[in-house]
């Protein structure tokens, strides 16, 4: 396999990306984000009811189709209530925990779509005052937001358009370091957003044709679990979500290869693809981990469970810290990309 992946270029779109807001259900600016640069490059995409972005990619077999997904949607919280004192109280959008956002930066949204920033913390911050400022539990009774604002009361918010149901999203803190390793909130799944796009854009480029009709969706609703789970032409045989891989102890996953999941917490995923991608890695030289993600679910599994007769997949860049302030290297992105691209040109399983 000849390709060789711009990565650097990859890691350029990823900062785009995660510098968009993007919590799960006010996903439009990153998508129109993504709608344009499909445009610039030649690209027709399609929206869904649910507003993702759908591109078809027609193949030389169109009886036997292929689906890709990645998501844009991130985590994030809404306003839960507005405090007597004029602080927020927050309600969070998928898997986060409260102390992996405590001492972030924010911004809220309101609902004509003026912006605020704030901090978010924990009431008892201040350890000349609290005695417990270490010990008090980080839930959503304690973690708050510190309005950057003159506001003493829920009067005072109001005035500035505050209200519940209002998004807020953290501050990605994107940073490219030494063109190695880049450091973000929300790689999850920009980083495989931002592989797709660009080989995309190659294969626009190249004009090679495809050997299955192959349909990609950027998803929007994967963190709160149902991304990928409709839009699936009737003859798609192989699904194969490209997400991360996640990072710990006992986990074979590391920044510098592409991830393979063997299982998740949704169960095993289809066992002759995860052989035909472990192949693919082998006879072209890619560096990559199978690995099992206890508490994980993907736009795969959740088709799973939607009831389509599916071959189903994951794969993805090995990410450190996931669902706090993550980090991977181009080592993995690159490796990753590679993947994909070869298993685009790559005979199905059956």
């Amino acid at each position: 396999m000849g390709f060789e992946p711009n990565t650097l270029e990859t890691m350029q779109l990823i900062k785009e990306l995660t510098s968009i807001p993007s919590p799960t259900g006010n996903t439009e600016a990153v998508l129109a984000f993504v709608e344009k640069y499909l445009k610039d490059a030649g690209i027709e995409s399609t929206r869904n009811n649910k507003g993702a972005l759908f591109v078809r990619i027609p193949g030389k077999d169109d009886s036997k189709q292929r689906m890709l997904t990645a998501h844009v949607d991130t985590l994030g919280a809404m306003v839960k209530q507005v405090k007597s004192d004029g602080r927020l109280a927050i309600n969070l959008i998928g898997g986060y925990r409260f102390n992996a956002i405590e001492g972030e930066y924010c911004t809220i949204e309101t609902s004509d779509g003026k912006t605020y920033t704030g901090t978010i913390l924990m009431h008892q911050t201040s350890v000349h005052v609290y005695q417990d400022a270490g010990t008090a539990p980080r839930d959503a009774k304690n973690i708050e937001i510190r309005l950057d604002a003159k506001v003493f009361n829920p009067e005072d918010v109001a005035k500035l358009g505050i209200a519940v149901g209002d998004f807020v999203s953290l501050d990605p803190r994107v940073e490219i370091i030494d063109d190695a390793f880049i450091k973000s909130r929300h790689l999850d799944d920009k980083a495989s957003v931002a592989i797709l796009l660009s080989l995309l854009k190659k294969l626009q480029q190249d004009g090679e044709q495809l050997p299955y009709t192959t349909n990609f969706l950027i998803s929007n609703n994967e963190e709160i679990g149902y991304g990928g789970n409709s839009n699936i032409p009737a003859e798609t045989v192989e699904y194969l979500a490209v997400d991360m891989g996640a990072l710990g102890d006992g986990q074979t996953s590391d920044e510098y290869t592409v991830s393979i999941c063997a299982k998740d917490g949704s169960g095993p995923y289809h066992y002759g693809l995860r052989k035909n991608l472990v192949q693919l890695c082998v006879d072209n030289d890619i560096d990559y981990k199978v690995d099992i993600y206890p508490f994980y679910s993907s736009d795969a599994s959740a088709a799973i469970k939607a009831g389509f007769d599916i071959v189903h997949g994951l794969i993805g860049p090995g990410i450190d810290a996931s669902h706090a302030y993550e980090r991977t290297h181009r080592d993995s992105l690159y490796h990753t990309e590679r993947l994909v691209y070869a298993y685009l040109f790559s005979e199905m399983v059956k």
